[in-house]
């Protein structure tokens, strides 16, 4: 093989095997459940007694519900969060993926991802049902979607983060939510915005979504080479 294949020819094994690793944790997520269910029922239970804690004026349900969605939905994500490395580790699969050809930010990124598709999605397409009970407009609720999906690849990279500083700790789970969720305030903070304005406005939701999209463009680049180098660090 000439020497000029060798890079591209690495890149697609390198591709191939981040798609085939990706398939997997998707499939046993799915087929575990037990932590998916979990974050959709503390989704639905946040969400649900909020109107008994802030009385039956409709009014004030629909102006709280995306800060409320937002927050519930982070909370909900953070419920997982310590189980996107843990399992391999417990395992041995992780020190196995440590010494294999595929680079170690690429197996971050790939679970990363797969915490994405299977906690954050569901998440956010339950958001419109629970909105409903927060009197949220019907009409606002294709952007609360958008919004939510495009934010939410930041919120399970940014959990990367904290899953591979804290791997391998006891009670890592509270200490964890503390190094993350300072990490999550600007995708509260452009994330609210974004449905706050399609919602009572004045200005455009689109200013806000855009820096919603760069935020989860930067996370998905930049957090996976922060995972990989906690991991090496656990690793010693």
């Amino acid at each position: 093989m000439p020497e000029s294949w060798r890079g591209p020819c690495r890149g697609r094994r390198d591709v191939k095997a981040a798609l085939a690793l990706l398939r997997r944790d998707i499939a046993l997520a799915f087929r575990e459940g037990g932590a998916i269910g979990v974050a959709l029922g503390f989704y639905l239970v946040v969400v649900a007694i909020a109107p008994f804690g802030l009385g039956p004026d409709m009014n004030l349900l629909a102006r709280v519900a995306p800060g409320l969605l937002w927050i519930a939905l982070l909370l909900a994500a953070l419920l997982s969060a310590d189980r996107i490395f843990h399992n391999d580790y417990e395992d041995g699969s992780l020190d196995a993926l440590a010494m294999g050809p595929l680079p170690l930010a690429a197996v971050a990124a790939s679970k990363s991802l797969a915490h994405w598709v299977t906690t954050c999605v569901p998440l956010a397409l339950l958001a419109p049902v629970l909105g409903l009970l927060l009197n949220f407009p019907i009409d606002a609720i294709p952007i609360l979607v958008l919004a939510m999906l495009v934010g939410t690849p930041a919120v399970s990279f940014i959990a990367g983060i904290g899953a591979s500083l804290t791997l391998g700790l006891r009670r890592s789970g509270l200490l964890l939510a503390l190094l993350v969720l300072p990490l999550y305030v600007p995708v509260l903070i452009f994330g609210v915005s974004t449905i706050s304005a399609a919602v009572t406005g004045p200005g455009s939701p689109w200013p806000p979504f855009l820096m919603l999209c760069a935020i989860s463009l930067a996370s998905m680049v930049l957090a996976p080479l922060a995972a990989a180098a906690a991991l090496r660090n656990s690793f010693r």
